[in-house]
């Protein structure tokens, strides 16, 4: 993770894993959506998109140029929306947007998981920002949150799939969960034949523990960049003390 790798951005973090490289950027706009104006709290929407070059063939063309987004980004999107709006207090936040934008470069598997990841680093780089020219007071951060995928592989579990993983797994499983464990959300299928719940509970138990690493890249991130992720940090709620 490269912090403040975007200049013009709030936040920013050049995110690579593998051969998966996303450049994702937190912007803080003044204003709320006209549904959510004069209720005194923020918001927080996301944007994917696959740049053409981000696999070994050039892509016919960007979604939005010509083109709808297709049902894919629309759906990923919005995963990386619900995930990070996890992780923000919206009522500390005031009447501001917070949009965050994800741009695949290279793309080699896990890029909703990266997305995620990496757009929870460039939205504590924005806050901070925020709350350092004291237009915020107090942390407005909940949670910390990742996310990670896990495969069901003929030769066994796999964390954080490649392609030639994900397009060969039995089930792949996409996992967004806090540093504390606690489970934001869980994307699974099954390819063909059913598995037993036994196999899906050892996939998020493993899933849980490459978060629990991820969150730590995380923190170690931000210190770089000289931002303590405490600072930025609610207390911890009972239900997940």
């Amino acid at each position: 993770m490269i912090p403040g790798f975007h200049r013009n951005a709030e936040g920013s973090v050049l995110y690579r894993a593998g051969s998966t490289v996303v450049l994702c950027t937190a912007s803080i706009d003044p204003g709320v959506p006209a549904w959510m104006t004069g209720k005194g709290k923020g918001w927080l929407t996301a944007e994917y998109q696959m740049h053409p070059r981000s696999s070994p063939r050039r892509r016919e063309a960007r979604d939005g140029r010509g083109k709808a987004p297709s049902g894919r980004t629309q759906e990923i999107q919005r995963l990386i929306g619900r995930a990070l709006r996890a992780a923000v207090d919206l009522d500390a936040l005031g009447e501001r947007t917070l949009a965050i934008d994800c741009d695949v470069l290279e793309a080699d598997g896990g890029t909703r998981t990266a997305s995620i990841t990496g757009g929870f680093v460039a939205t504590a780089l924005a806050l901070a920002k925020l709350t350092a020219k004291g237009l915020i007071v107090g942390p407005v951060l909940r949670d910390q949150i990742a996310a990670i995928s896990v495969g069901h592989l003929a030769s066994g579990l796999a964390l954080d799939l490649v392609y030639v993983e994900d397009s060969a797994a039995r089930v792949d499983l996409n996992l967004v969960a806090t540093a504390r464990g606690a489970i934001v959300e869980v994307q699974g299928t099954a390819e063909g034949v059913a598995v037993p719940r036994s196999a899906i509970d050892r996939m998020v138990d493993l899933g849980l523990a490459g978060v629990a690493s991820l969150s730590g890249l995380q923190t170690k991130t931000l210190l770089s960049a000289g931002v303590e992720l405490a600072s930025l940090m609610q207390p911890a709620r009972a239900e997940e003390s």
